[in-house]
């Protein structure tokens, strides 16, 4: 129904704010990510939308990035993570730090979200960690790297996958990846290692 809202920021507090648009206040609820991007009130703010039609409510979720909102729809299609619970991971997690969580399977850090046991932290990793490559990733299965190193061997395509999947170019991902090849066989410990030698890049 509404894709995004554009106006004046009028109001802010916990988990929440208001859109002056066209002189009706809109109230999103948002994470604590999207709170930290507002501006103070009086200046102009957009925010993409997720209408959420209840029985009882229709509640409106606002978001400062078009990859949060598809992150948040993403949490809301895993069984068992309504539409608070996935507001909540998204407070408790930085967008960046959740995608590493999920595609490296890292269940100890999803578990420190709210009302996050570690059979919902498994759950998710198990529903998204496939379609998060396959979403975020615009290379066929199968296909070589662009230059910048040629990634081999499974694991080593799998891990050059997620690191794209995480908004790195393919070229920083294979150079990464090449970087510490010969330190990890796993495509968890190669994912883990290559982030922290693009961090030292």
């Amino acid at each position: 129904m509404f894709d995004f809202i554009e106006g004046t920021l009028a109001d802010k507090s916990h988990g929440e704010i208001v859109i002056n648009a066209g002189g009706v206040g809109f109230l999103l609820q948002c994470s604590n990510t999207t709170l930290a991007e507002a501006p103070q009130n009086g200046e102009k703010f957009k925010c993409y939308t997720v209408l959420n039609v209840r029985e009882d409510a229709m509640e409106l979720f606002g978001f400062a990035t078009k990859q949060e909102r598809e992150m948040f729809r993403r949490l809301c299609m895993v069984n068992g993570i309504g539409a608070k619970t996935a507001l909540g991971i998204l407070s408790a997690l930085s967008m960046k730090d959740l995608s590493i969580a999920i595609v490296t399977g890292d269940v100890t850090a999803l578990s420190k979200a709210p009302g996050i046991g570690k059979k919902t932290a498994q759950r998710i990793v198990l529903e998204l960690k496939d379609k998060m490559e396959q979403a975020d990733v615009d290379i066929p299965q199968g296909a070589k790297a662009a230059p910048g190193g040629a990634v081999k061997g499974s694991a080593e395509q799998e891990a050059q996958l997620a690191l794209q999947a995480l908004g790195y170019t393919s070229a920083e991902a294979a150079r990464a990846i090449n970087l510490v090849r010969d330190q990890a066989s796993t495509t968890d410990q190669l994912i883990m290692l290559a982030l922290r030698q693009i961090g030292s890049l």
